[in-house]
């Protein structure tokens, strides 16, 4: 190794888990051609712990057949809900919260092919909600991976999209709604031709997130997404003010068979399902969910859209049958560069299509202002929260929400 690599290796040693930017001393040495391709990763090689910021710190062994980033998030919000209720009976709310706080642990081990991820958040509580992804991965090749362990469902890109990228305060109500969320599994999933074509096939217990099952009942999912310009990546806004445009369409499919009434009600089907009396008490019901989506990215303007539909059908005497569904549509465009973003919003719920007046929909704005990407930045929205019942006159809330965000 000649001297000038010692030296950068020495110095990269040093500044390791000290800097506090996005690049390392040796990524600008490299770009400036201070390093040559091979010195760059010799370095960062023997580097025995490293920091980056979104990445955390990551610690490795000399040969790389191990490799361990540690790191986390957190978004501390306050929400001001002025109630719309003409005789003051509901009180206006005023919340300050941690919304999330997430430790994470990933890397791989014996080789780069077989990854793994361990995901908390400290903030939900109880043994369910703690722990969110602990999972494995192997690689056969990119086009045939195989996925064990509990991780998202492969559906709604808005739910596959960290709440950390998001470019409002949190994901729309629809997505809330629709999305499976975590579930016990495995999944098969790939990339074709560098990102052209990407999908998934999963195959869960059903019953959510770190909870089993003692029945047969099983859940499964499909997703199948096509990127015709390049691979666009699940992270909303254009900050890398993309120079040609990004366009994606992705389609999945979600189907669950369950009992009404036992204790998997966190996962939107469960909630949905049991504010309606439609079911019978323990009456069995199978489940059925799709959605279509799409999503743009070009010189800082952003849009993306998805529609769900769902249906449950009853196998008792009444062959009872449910139908929802809901879509939501939004834009964004930075007014300052990578730095200060306007967007918009509109999402739209029907969760009973053949019940009137049940309609839940937000229209919301939103400011955002990016320090350092989605790892360190400030966000604001105003959603106006439409909600119409037979029982008593329609509402409109109004939601204010400030919301800060590291990432580190």
């Amino acid at each position: 190794m000649n001297a000038k690599l010692i030296a950068v290796g020495a110095l990269a040693a040093v500044l390791a888990g000290q800097s506090a930017f996005a690049k390392t001393l040796e990524d600008v040495l490299k770009e400036k051609g201070v390093i040559t391709e091979e010195d760059y990763k010799e370095v960062t090689k023997s580097a025995p712990v490293k920091y980056k910021v979104g990445d955390g710190f990551t610690f490795r062994t000399p040969d790389d057949k191990f490799k361990l980033s540690i790191g986390g998030r957190l978004q501390a919000r306050y929400t001001f809900t002025d109630k719309d209720n003409a005789n003051g009976s509901v009180p206006d709310t005023s919340e300050w919260r941690v919304r999330r706080m997430k430790m994470w642990m990933k890397g791989h081990a014996y080789t780069k092919d077989l990854t793994y991820k361990l995901q908390a958040n400290f903030v939900d509580g109880g043994s369910e909600k703690l722990l969110e992804d602990a999972f494995l991965n192997y690689r056969l090749m990119d086009e045939v991976q195989l996925l064990a362990g509990q991780d998202k469902v492969p559906f709604a890109r808005q739910e596959l999209t960290s709440s950390g990228a998001q470019q409002f305060v949190d994901r729309s109500n629809t997505t809330d709604t629709f999305k499976p969320g975590r579930d016990i599994g495995a999944m098969l999933h790939g990339q074709i031709e560098k990102g052209l074509v990407e999908y998934a096939f999963g195959w869960y217990g059903g019953a959510g997130q770190s909870k089993t099952r003692s029945t047969n009942d099983n859940a499964i999912a499909a997703r199948i997404e096509f990127n015709p310009f390049g691979y666009l990546k699940k992270s909303e806004a254009d900050l890398e003010m993309t120079k040609k445009p990004l366009l994606s369409f992705g389609a999945d499919y979600y189907r669950n068979k369950f009992v009404k009434g036992e204790s998997n009600n966190t996962s939107f089907y469960g909630k949905w399902l049991e504010k309606g009396a439609i079911f019978a008490a323990n009456e069995k019901v199978e489940v059925n969910t799709a959605s279509a989506d799409i999503a743009f990215k070009w010189m800082g303007a952003s849009a993306q859209a998805e529609y769900f539909w769902a249906q449950a059908d009853g196998d008792a005497a009444a062959k009872t049958t449910q139908r929802a569904h809901g879509f939501y549509a939004q834009a964004g465009y930075f007014i300052i560069p990578k730095h200060l973003e306007a967007a918009v919003r509109y999402s739209y719920v029907d969760p009973n299509r053949d019940k009137t007046q049940d309609l839940r929909t937000e229209t919301q704005g939103a400011v955002s202002y990016y320090f350092n990407k989605h790892n360190l930045k400030l966000q604001a929205d105003v959603t106006n929260m439409h909600q119409q019942n037979v029982a008593k006159s329609n509402t409109d809330d109004m939601q204010y929400r400030l919301q800060a965000q590291i990432i580190f």
